[in-house]
Formats: C-alpha cells, structure tokens, sequence
C-alpha cells in the first residue's frame, strides 16, 4: 500500500517504540492520529515532529481500560482525518510481579488494555478498512508469550490472547485487510532495569545487542508498505533471541 496519504492510527504514540512508530509512518508518507492517555506533553512533541515533516497529526486521548474508549478513537479519527488506513496497536501495560500477588483486577485489567482494546479497535477500524477495500492492522505482541518467564503471567496471558486474535481477524478480514503482529524482544529496557540484568539478557541474544524503537518501527512501516500479501504472520524482532534454547 502506497502510504502517502494515507492515514495512520497508533496508540501509546506518546513515548517508546509507538513513538518512533508514528514516526516512522510519517516519515513514509502517513498523516498520524496520536493516541496517548497520561503522555500528553510526549504526545504533543510526536504531532509536532510529524507536522514538521509536512503531515498532518491529530491527537487523541483515552484510557483503554475503558471498554468504551476504542470505540470513541475510532470516530474521532475518522472525524478529524477522514479515514483509517493502518492501525498499530501498540499501547500496553507491563510490570513484573509474582503470582502470589496477582488478583482478578490485574487479571482484568492486563485483559481489558492489551487484548480488549486492541481486539475493539481492530473491529471497528476493520470495519472502515473493508468498506475501502484496503487497510493494513499490526498488533504489538512480545517473543516472550511463546516463551514465559517468571512474574509476567497476566502480561504474557494478555499478549498470548493478541497473538491468537491477530491470526483470527487475519481470516475474518481478508482479503482486503492484513493484520499482523510484531513481538519485539530488547527493542527498549524498562526503565528500571539495572546494569548487570541488561548484560545478562544481552548474552542470551545470539545477535549480542540491544534492539531499539526505531528497528521495530521499521518493520511495521514494512507491513504496512510492501507487506500485501503477508497476513496472520507474527514476526519477531529478537537479534534471535526466540531461537535460542
């Protein structure tokens, strides 16, 4: 799909990887509805460099725990852009905590935000992409939900769910939608992770580095340009770290 133009919708485009995403689209040709729910001054810097590059940015507020919330992005896209021709779902939550701790509102709550919210905004932008005969959707996912790590289960468990539904909208959208998926390994550490934990996580990626935001955002602006006839695909950005035993 030819990109200039068109109309991209990220979430969580405020910080991290869906900011240099919403870059990247722009970069590509892409006008850009900014999605944000705390990130509001990030927000704003990401509709200024795209409006820098000579496209248009749209910013759009919501918490998505909020089951109503998808829904409202969606019109509002539409409304202030006129269409929606990429979604990246790509806002989430994440933290690590033990088992022991884990009640049904976090249970809910990794749910609603990483699987709910991705799964109604799909629906409804899928919706507007089949009535113009083409659209392209890219659900963030994580290597890890193939392989869980200790203390993540409500995020893996809500990220495991995205992998399954992005495999079944591909079916229920084609043939003129594609949705795929992305699961980063190291595209960015949390924030709070130490040194030595870095250099232990590093030595199992057979690539030995870090990835970055800018090397995730590459290949969702590769799935939304040249990827028409990949659909229902799950494609790791690791260094190789999903292969190592």
């Amino acid at each position: 799909m030819d990109l200039n133009g068109r109309v991209a919708l990220v979430t969580g485009a405020g910080r991290r990887v869906g900011r240099a995403i919403a870059l990247e689209l722009a970069a590509a040709g892409c006008d850009l509805v900014i999605h944000f729910n705390r990130s509001a001054d990030e927000a704003e810097q990401v509709a200024e460099a795209v409006r820098a590059m000579g496209r248009k940015a749209a910013l759009v507020r919501g918490d998505l725990v909020d089951a109503s919330v998808p829904e409202r992005l969606m019109s509002e896209t539409v409304e202030q852009l006129g269409s929606v021709d990429v979604l990246v779902n790509n806002a989430s939550i994440f933290e690590k905590m033990p088992l022991a701790d884990v009640d049904a509102g976090v249970w809910e709550r990794y749910w609603r935000i990483n699987t709910l919210a991705p799964a109604l905004l799909a629906q409804a932008a899928g919706m507007v992409m089949l009535r113009q005969e083409r659209g392209c959707i890219v659900n963030l996912i994580d290597i890890y939900a193939e392989r869980p790590p200790r203390n993540l289960a409500p995020y893996l468990a809500s990220k495991g769910a995205l992998a399954t539904l992005t495999r079944a909208l591909a079916i229920e959208f084609a043939p003129r939608v594609t949705v795929n998926g992305v699961a980063p390994g190291i595209a960015i550490f949390p924030e709070d992770t130490d040194a030595e934990e870095r250099r232990r996580i590093i030595e199992r990626v057979p690539l030995k580095r870090e990835g970055s935001p800018e090397q995730i955002a590459r290949v969702v602006r590769f799935l939304a340009a040249e990827g028409d006839y990949i659909t229902g695909q799950i494609l790791s950005v690791d260094g190789g770290r999903s292969i190592q035993p």
